[in-house]
Parts: structure tokens; C-alpha cells; sequence
């Protein structure tokens, strides 16, 4: 495990941006159970009514770039999640660059060597992007590169398993290294709230290369009863997916194909920071098993 010092839990606080999403809310949520102070970027003060007791929250806008200004004043480092169209990246990295030193961005693993993400994908060239603005700053940053993650497994299947107990999807023999979303936020928190991590340059994956197929199966097993994959061609998949989301779903369809034959990306990443293994698909399904049933909230853990 990484030796660093921690500098933030009796300092200033830690800016999270994109704080009621998915991985920024976990983020705010961490570092608030540790003790460090964090700074709560919303929009809306009404959509941070669910943020833990004691997290100061401000308002602000990545499209509106002045209006961050109060909330970047007398922070100890940013953890910046990009939630808006590109026009204004490089006004906001000029406004981290006038305040803290350390941002940590959330990207993805578009450098990887791996078929699966050298796939032509416009969010990709956006990273890379804010990745270069970055870096010409010369802010202390570090990049965390989160590969597919296991709750995508909740959007794209527990509706059809619940419903009839089949999943109907391409690709089946593609394989990926699905990370928990806790795993992703474990590390940067640690990031956020430790020295030692400027230049770090961290690809998260699961630890182990599961095809889609097996990832039904596991969700089966997890269950207790069997759940059907059906194969759906290309064409297929497009035209079951609203249009509002066919970009989107070719990307992943390229992205399968190009993985298909060969194993997934997977690293040591996780368990490096952390000093722990990272958790597997299967211990993941069971912790939001009651989200593929429709009896509760499907996370049994914190």
C-alpha cells in the first residue's frame, strides 16, 4: 500500500464537483466519514438535501465558469467530474489553476493498450482534452481512470431480469473487468485527502475478466435461479435503444467487438492504494442483489 501522509482531515477543505452523482456523492460522503472537510459543488441547493450533516454546500456551474470562484476559494484540492459540453473546459481549468494546487480528475482509460477503450469515442477525446488543459497549467494532479463499472449492470439488466428473467443484450462473449463503484471511490478519496499522489496516473478495473454472459450468470447464482442471456445482433441492440441513445450505443457496440477474443484489461491498481484486494463482480451482485428483485434499494453495504 501507498505510505502517504494525510493533509486534509485538520486543514481546508476538498472541493467535490458533480457532488450528487453517482461516484461524487460517495466521494463527499467517504471523506465526510473520515473527518476531512469537504466543500459540496451543486446547482441546485434543493439537490443536496440527501448530503451528509456538516458537508458545507455552495452553488456553481462548470458552464458558467466566474461562478465558481467562491466555492474554489481556500480549498486543498479538487476532485473535478466533468458534467457539461466541452465549450468550457479550459476557462475552468484556468480558475483551478488560480486557487488550489492538486486537482484530481475523473476520467477514463483511453491510453489503455487495449482494443476495448481505442475505440473512436468523443467522451474519450474530451478527457484527453481536459487532461492537456491540465496539464499545461501545471497543476499537481491526478488522473483516476475507472474501467467499466459493475453498476452499469443495474441500467442495462435488472429491469429485464426482474421482468421475465432474460437478458437480452450483444456481445456476449465480450469481456470486461467490472469495478465497484465503492472501489473507485475508496481510491479517490484517498487521492484527495493524502500527499504523495501528484502525477499519479491510476487505471481502476475489477480483478478478475468476465464475459457479459458470465456476469448474468453470476447475477443468476447470486440470486438463486437461472437467468437466460439471448444474443442480440448489432442491429438488434440499435434498434431497441431509444434514439436519444444510439451514439452512446455505438460506442459500447464498438468497443465489444474490438474486445471480443481476447481477455480484459485488468490491473493491480486497486489493491496497490488501497492494501486490499479490489471486490469481485460476484461479491458486488450480492451486495445489490435486492436491486435486481425489486425488494429494496439493492446496496447492502456501505
Amino acid at each position: 500500500m501507498k505510505q502517504t501522509n494525510a493533509t486534509s482531515a485538520a486543514g481546508s477543505p476538498v472541493l467535490v464537483t458533480g457532488a450528487t452523482g453517482r461516484i461524487g456523492r460517495a466521494v463527499v460522503e467517504q471523506l465526510a466519514d473520515e473527518g476531512v472537510p469537504v466543500r459540496a459543488l451543486v446547482r441546485r441547493p434543493e439537490s443536496a438535501v440527501s448530503l451528509p450533516a456538516g458537508v458545507e454546500v455552495v452553488t456553481g456551474d462548470l458552464t458558467v465558469p466566474e461562478s465558481l470562484d467562491a466555492a474554489l476559494r481556500g480549498v486543498s484540492a479538487v476532485f473535478l467530474v466533468w458534467t457539461a459540453p466541452p465549450q468550457t473546459a479550459a476557462a475552468v481549468v484556468d480558475r483551478l489553476a488560480a486557487h488550489p494546487r492538486r486537482v484530481v480528475y475523473l476520467s477514463a482509460p483511453h491510453r489503455t493498450p487495449h482494443p476495448f477503450f481505442q475505440q473512436p469515442n468523443p467522451m474519450a477525446a474530451l478527457h484527453a482534452e481536459i487532461e492537456r488543459l491540465i496539464s499545461a497549467t501545471g497543476l499537481e494532479s491526478t488522473i483516476i481512470r475507472p474501467g467499466m463499472f459493475a453498476s452499469n449492470a443495474l441500467f442495462w439488466w435488472a429491469a429485464s431480469i426482474r421482468d421475465d428473467g432474460t437478458v437480452r443484450w450483444p456481445y456476449g462473449s465480450a469481456e470486461t473487468a467490472p469495478i465497484d463503484d465503492r472501489d473507485v471511490t475508496a481510491v479517490v478519496a484517498r487521492t484527495l485527502s493524502e500527499d504523495g499522489h501528484a502525477g499519479g496516473d491510476y487505471v481502476l478495473t475489477g480483478p478478475e475478466s468476465l464475459t457479459q454472459a458470465e456476469q448474468v450468470r453470476i447475477i443468476g447464482e447470486v440470486l438463486g435461479r437461472p437467468i437466460t442471456f439471448e444474443e442480440l445482433t448489432p442491429d438488434e441492440f440499435r434498434r431497441r435503444t431509444p434514439e436519444i441513445s444510439r451514439p452512446a450505443a455505438d460506442m459500447l457496440l464498438a468497443a465489444w467487438n474490438a474486445a471480443t477474443g481476447q481477455p480484459a484489461y485488468v490491473t493491480s491498481t486497486v489493491a496497490d492504494q488501497l492494501g486490499r484486494p479490489p471486490k469481485t463482480f460476484r461479491q458486488w451482485a450480492t451486495d445489490h442483489a435486492t436491486a435486481f428483485t425489486g425488494e429494496g434499494s439493492g446496496d447492502r453495504s456501505s
